[in-house]
């Protein structure tokens, strides 16, 4: 064989097996990538080819699957109360894919998790049978938040102080996600998006707002944690009017003629204090505030219930005027309504947090568990004398002040009330919180709960946590106690 025929043969068998490598590349390795891009319609034919698995509300399946007539898409998501419960399933949708526990449970929904898988569906490559997401949500407690919002927007989370167990996730205006499950809802979804009220949002952990009087209870804590007063009937250094630090701006109470000139905590949360406060998050400065606040939860952008809540944040920086609007939960302090809960249900637990979360098991279509999510994992919050000064302290706000829409008969509830200013000079409609625990002595069942306003299409003037988000509170408490 002569040099040239030599060299030609060497260069065609360098091209073979350069697409043979490619080819191989190809289907080994990019194949997977190609089979799993969202856009690739084959994917969605396969998911919506057999009926999903289902989300499980206290032992009934809250969701389902329609057969759909013609088309390659076999079959659609359907729901049972959609509008009640869609802040806790989200939606699965042939046309704009899956949100909520929806998203995140996707692959053992629709089969395709390998946990699903058993040795002869890894042979024939058969789906597996799906598994079901098991919800620690009472149906109770939902219903009874949801109805109490009515048509107000805002939001509402109930937890079991002990174990963590989100009770009831509620977020106003809802949604029907069966509306959006088909490839043909695109008129249905159009609405939904450009809605000025954003109904798609999860306003219970995803919209952090400013908290106001709320985050009165984490500035307590602070103090009391820190030394600064030795308990919440000691009284304080808060001149009454309290000048900014720095500045000529008064910072003045709502109630003109409350007794807030040194006020104990006890008396200041009672008739919310804004002085006590911005002059106690002084004292103590921004960095103990917010060392406080970090250990409730704030500045947490990792926190999953299993869905991802928005980080509620306490900011950094501040010069001592803004500090002592940070104490009142203003400037740029931010909570959302499952932070605030999370705020009650430490207090209410002995200073111990459990961690929050709304998904108890995840099984396979046997019942067997693939993932768990154990009750009562605690951290130390603050110390047990504290936490039990703070439930005497919110109780008094209950039972003899700004609170008072919250009270149960026969049971022990205590509270704050928050009233968060917001727009370019306070112009707009303030936004209305109550964080609150109750616990029953006949029964010993304990639950807390958030609630956040954030319009009711009152007037300014008639817009209080305690008559607009307390009596929301009150019939999630009653739920949970029942």
């Amino acid at each position: 064989m002569n040099k040239t025929i030599r060299r030609a043969s060497v260069f065609a068998l360098l091209l073979v097996l350069a697409l043979l490598g490619r080819a191989t590349w190809v289907q080994a390795y990019e194949g997977k990538a190609l089979a799993n891009e969202k856009s690739n319609r084959r994917k969605v034919i396969a998911q919506y080819a057999e009926p999903l698995g289902n989300i499980v509300v206290a032992g009934s399946p809250v969701t389902g699957s329609k057969e759909t007539k013609g088309g390659d898409l076999a079959y659609k998501r359907s729901y049972t109360d959609g509008e009640l419960y869609a802040a806790v399933t989200g939606y699965s949708s042939q046309a704009y894919g899956a949100t909520q526990l929806e998203g995140i449970y996707s692959g053992v929904l629709d089969g395709t998790d390998t946990r699903l898988k058993n040795p002869l569906d890894a042979v024939t490559g058969k789906r597996a049978e799906p598994g079901t997401v098991v919800t620690t949500i009472d149906p109770a407690v939902q219903k009874a938040g949801y109805e109490a919002l009515g048509n107000k927007k805002g939001a509402a989370v109930a937890l079991d102080p002990k174990t963590g167990r989100i009770l009831g996730m509620v977020s106003t205006p809802s949604y029907d996600p069966s509306k959006i499950a088909g490839l043909t809802d695109g008129a249905e979804w159009r609405r939904l998006t450009e809605d000025a009220d954003k109904p798609l949002v999860n306003r219970a952990l995803r919209q952090p707002l400013p908290p106001g009087s709320t985050f009165k209870l984490v500035v307590a804590a602070a103090a009391l944690e820190d030394g600064l007063y030795g308990s919440v009937d000691t009284a304080t250094r808060s001149p009454d009017p309290y000048t900014l630090p720095g500045t000529r701006t008064v910072l003045r109470n709502e109630n003109a003629s409350a007794p807030c000139e040194n006020a104990t905590i006890r008396t200041a949360l009672r008739y919310s204090c804004n002085n006590v406060f911005g002059k106690m998050a002084v004292d103590l400065g921004q960095d103990k505030v917010k060392a406080m606040a970090e250990k409730f939860g704030f500045d947490d952008k990792e926190l999953d219930v299993p869905v991802r809540a928005y980080a509620s944040v306490y900011p950094s920086g501040m010069d001592e005027a803004q500090t002592a609007l940070s104490g009142i939960g203003q400037f740029d302090v931010t909570a959302t309504p499952l932070q605030m809960a999370m705020v009650s249900a430490a207090i209410a637990n002995d200073g111990l947090m459990a961690s929050p979360h709304m998904v108890s098991e995840v099984v396979d279509a046997d019942g067997d568990a693939l993932q768990s999510y154990e009750d009562g994992d605690t951290e130390r919050i603050v110390s047990s004398e504290t936490a039990r000064q703070l439930r005497s302290a919110m109780k008094t706000v209950v039972d003899d002040g700004t609170g008072s829409n919250a009270a149960i008969g026969g049971v022990e509830v205590g509270g704050k009330t928050g009233t968060a200013q917001h727009g370019e000079n306070n112009s707009k409609t303030p936004y209305a919180w109550f964080t609150s625990y109750a616990k029953d002595p006949a029964t010993g069942k304990e639950v807390a709960v958030a609630v956040m306003i954030e319009d009711s299409g009152a007037a300014r003037s008639e817009v209080s946590g305690n008559g607009l988000a307390a009596p929301v509170a009150r019939k999630m408490m009653e739920a949970a106690l029942k």
